[in-house]
């Protein structure tokens, strides 16, 4: 997070129902627009700010990506309703679970860091009965980038929604709403926008408002109350929020929307571009294997696996004597490979900086590295 992200959330707590707070609302709303790289909207209380000349409005949601997530699903599908989901990952497996506890499920369980199988989901796609398809887009348990763009196209070929996961790439790698005919997308603040856990959003069309609309109506919704999509409706025009929301939480990400409005959204998805490019050619040449298909592979996360010989036990050793942090793997992974973050406001001499000490740290714990000027790979 940006020091101006920490003190905005510093700022005494106020009232939601004031006319300060629903400026707050309109600021984050209006930078929420311009990450989701939709139209812009005006960042003042009053104008609607969660809409712009476009077909989608966006709503803040007060919990994390995962709730923003159950929020689209509870509310746009029906119990006997039938979504594909195919997953390389944890995340993708996680919006398959989310989906089981509200609708049937196709989940295509795939290998983590391993490309979609594409003619397999055309496969199953045309012999119809789905009602959408599920993507998290960027996975950065495995450090993959789904082709959304071939995605998209399958989907409106079968006439079936695409909803997506955007929580790690909104804002950090190129997302096309309108292109791809997204009817949903999830953003959580505390990735590529660099704002505070506990907070999301999402971009919703309107195909996905009637559609939820007329579940609504027919008696056939899934119980909704704390994530129910028609209340956020009722009060998103207004800059509110049905329930009393993260205040704190909206100052801090509307003071780091206001950062990558400054930045520009362009910009920023070609530093984090840069910076992922750098990493990933860095370790390469080092004889480091990479995780993801090479076609795939995120520019907000990279997967390395561990050399032979080393463990977590180097990520600790990192943390404590060099105070450098980098995420370990999850699930059957653990303990084989790590992770470096390209994302959000991480400028590039700190990751410069923040690769000689991992490879300085490499060295401590006895493998055997090539030097080699760091600061090249990153120009």
């Amino acid at each position: 997070m940006a020091v101006n992200c920490l003190t905005a959330m510093s700022h005494p707590t106020i009232t939601s129902r004031g006319s300060e707070y629903r400026a707050i609302m309109a600021r984050l709303n209006s930078g929420l627009r311009v990450a989701f790289g939709l139209s812009p909207s005006l960042p003042d209380s009053g104008t609607e700010s969660w809409s712009g000349d476009d077909d989608y409005k966006v709503v803040v949601v007060s919990g994390s990506g995962t709730a923003a997530m159950e929020m689209i699903i509870a509310n746009r599908f029906r119990p006997n309703d039938r979504v594909l989901v195919p997953t390389n990952g944890k995340f993708g497996e996680r919006v398959a679970q989310i989906c089981g506890s509200y609708c049937q499920v196709e989940h295509l369980n795939g290998e983590w860091g391993r490309t979609f199988d594409h003619e397999h989901m055309e496969s199953l796609l045309s012999k119809g009965g789905f009602e959408a398809v599920l993507i998290c887009h960027n996975e950065t348990s495995s450090g993959i980038t789904q082709d959304a763009d071939a995605i998209a196209e399958l989907c409106r070929k079968y006439s079936v929604a695409l909803i997506l996961d955007g929580i790690t790439s909104v804002g950090g790698i190129e997302v096309e709403l309108e292109k791809w005919s997204v009817e949903a997308a999830v953003v959580g603040a505390q990735k590529c926008t660099a704002g505070p856990s506990g907070i999301a959003a999402i971009a919703i069309n309107n195909q996905f408002i009637d559609r939820c609309g007329e579940i609504r109506n027919s008696g056939q919704s899934n119980p909704a109350y704390y994530l129910d999509l028609q209340a956020a409706l009722k009060k998103g025009a207004d800059d509110q929020t049905p329930w009393t929301p993260a205040i704190n939480a909206s100052m801090g990400w509307a003071a780091a929307l206001d950062n990558l409005r400054t930045e520009g959204l362009d910009e920023r998805i070609a530093r984090c571009a840069l910076m992922a490019n750098g990493v990933r050619n860095l370790f390469s040449d080092l004889g480091f294997e990479l995780l993801a298909d090479v076609e795939g592979r995120s520019d907000t996360v990279t997967a390395i696996l561990y050399p032979e010989g080393i463990d977590d036990s180097w990520r600790k050793k990192l943390q404590d004597e060099y105070r450098t942090y980098v995420i370990g793997a999850q699930d059957h992974l653990k303990g084989k490979m790590f992770r470096i973050g390209s994302m959000g406001e991480t400028p590039i001499p700190e990751m410069i900086e923040g690769c000689q000490r991992m490879l300085q740290c490499f060295r401590d714990c006895g493998h055997d590295l090539a030097k080699v000027d760091v600061e090249s790979y990153f120009r």
